[in-house]
């Protein structure tokens, strides 16, 4: 088992897997390089290129000896136009285009829209967005076979393009036929996460929930402004919440955006769930081997508002660079992280504990951290929910996590600080405290004379019975003493 010294940050990376980067070796590298947690984007490839994926990642893990998160990417219910009898058309500028349920070829002044749920919900006024609203379109006149519009920016339209309607809720189904299908490859393969695409509704979450069977978490990817109106709902029965800003940034304005991002990632934080900023993050690193000066801003915008977790899409998927991506990723949140007015900035939201003993002794870590010179946070979970609790506060210093659950240590591999180890569960006080010490030393997160903060629950293995803090101080003997 090779050895890899913890990261030097809390905020963890998750790197898109795709034709550049699902390779062994690559991933090996890109894993060395930084990346925390892969992505499996279920709306390219098939099962059997995915299945080779995952047996890469999980040799991965036995390799080095450290969990990875595995997030599972689905679809969803994209809205696309039909085909064009040349394969594309121009659509004048101010001139009318139709969109109709006619399945025959479309030209310059029509489409076949393979979607009646649409017809007849749309209204005068309401926006039509294509190709990532490169194409601008207006509703003059809608009925049940056809819908009229206007054209704000027209342009080049080609087959299958894809649509987005942002001012209006669509009675479509969150999990399509092939998301089904690719939910349940998803569980039995063992993803640690799932991500929902285009949630509009709490209601989205159910079904989704129900397929799982209890097998991995749910990740709400908020890309829909109808999903934004009832976020708060959404961030209650989610596991954890992307910023999913693809999507986002076409059905709202370009400006509304950034406000937008600090407002989930605050509700989120404030809920003490794993929240991920997602998509364009160093997007010119797709073809160049360095990024823009506002693409390192952005990511570090992101550190700096107490994002758990920030993504690598195509610049990993398919790009040029996709270690180099990474490793100019880690280095910024690295960065980051060391400015003096990290914390403070991290801090600036206000995440009150709940008025349990749980949160009080998570709230405690973060003011003994501050007070008192600790190395590390040791954490005794099963479920991984003392483990979010202490990251909600943003203590100074890392988490280790001592869990008996392989499950419970991957899905941490998105949450803020923390360092999943898979050991067996203890029995008594003194157990705790000789493991807590013992893997503390093993795994780097002190030397002798190093303090730690112990957190466990009594009696133990028993699921939300955090109630017990105590502090440590390491010997250098400990290895010896209890065995490596």
């Amino acid at each position: 088992m090779q050895k890899l010294d913890p990261r030097a940050r809390k905020v963890k990376i998750l790197a898109t897997t795709g034709p550049a980067s699902r390779e062994p070796d690559m991933l090996r590298r890109l894993f060395k390089a930084g990346a925390d947690a892969f992505r499996v984007n279920m709306s390219h490839g098939d099962h059997a290129t995915h299945a080779q994926t995952i047996q890469a990642i999980r040799a991965l893990e036995k390799e080095f000896g450290r969990p990875i998160a595995i997030f599972c990417d689905l679809q969803g219910p994209k809205l696309r136009v039909g085909e064009f009898k040349d394969g594309q058309a121009v659509i004048r500028h101010s001139g009318h285009f139709t969109l109709d349920r006619n399945p025959e070829p479309g030209d310059e002044t029509r489409v076949h829209l393979p979607h009646p749920e649409l017809f007849g919900l749309l209204a005068k006024g309401q926006r039509l967005l294509i190709n990532d609203g490169k194409i601008r379109l207006r509703v003059i006149e809608a009925d049940e076979d056809r819908i009229f519009c206007s054209a704000e920016v027209g342009g080049v339209i080609s087959n299958r393009k894809g649509v987005n309607v942002p001012d209006a809720e669509i009675p479509i189904p969150a999990l399509t036929e092939k998301d089904r299908k690719d939910l349940a490859f998803a569980v039995e393969h063992g993803a640690d996460w799932i991500g929902l695409s285009f949630v509009q509704r709490p209601e989205d979450l159910a079904e989704a929930r129900k397929l799982m069977g209890g097998r991995g978490s749910l990740c709400a990817k908020i890309e829909k402004p109808m999903a934004v109106r009832r976020l708060d709902e959404i961030v209650e029965l989610a596991d954890g919440i992307m910023v999913a800003r693809g999507d986002l940034g076409v059905e709202l304005e370009p400006q509304e955006v950034p406000p937008l991002q600090k407002k989930i990632v605050n509700k989120t934080r404030t809920a003490g769930k794993p929240v991920i900023v997602a998509t364009q993050m160093l997007e010119s690193m797709i073809e160049s081997p360095a990024p823009t000066r506002a693409e390192v801003s952005d990511v570090a915008n992101a550190v700096y508002d107490g994002a758990d977790a920030v993504m690598l899409s195509a610049e990993t998927a398919a790009g040029e660079w996709p270690e180099e991506a990474v490793t100019i990723m880690d280095k910024i949140a690295t960065q980051v992280e060391r400015d003096d007015a990290y914390l403070d900035r991290v801090r600036f939201l206000d995440t009150p504990p709940d008025r349990t003993t749980a949160d009080a002794l998570a709230h405690a870590c973060m003011t003994i951290a501050d007070t008192v010179a600790i190395e590390a946070v040791t954490v005794f979970t099963g479920t991984g929910s003392t483990a979010r609790r202490v990251a909600r506060e943003r203590p100074s210093v890392p988490m280790l996590v001592l869990t008996p659950s392989m499950t419970t240590a991957r899905r941490l591999a998105l949450l803020w600080g923390a360092h999943a180890v898979v050991t067996k569960d203890i029995g008594s006080f003194e157990e705790m405290i000789a493991k807590g010490k013992r893997m503390a030393l093993r795994h780097g997160f002190g030397r002798a004379g190093s303090k730690l903060i112990a957190l466990a629950g009594v009696p133990f293995g028993t699921p939300g019975s955090t109630n017990l803090l105590h502090v440590v101080t390491l010997v250098g003997n400990e290895l010896e003493k209890h065995g490596a």
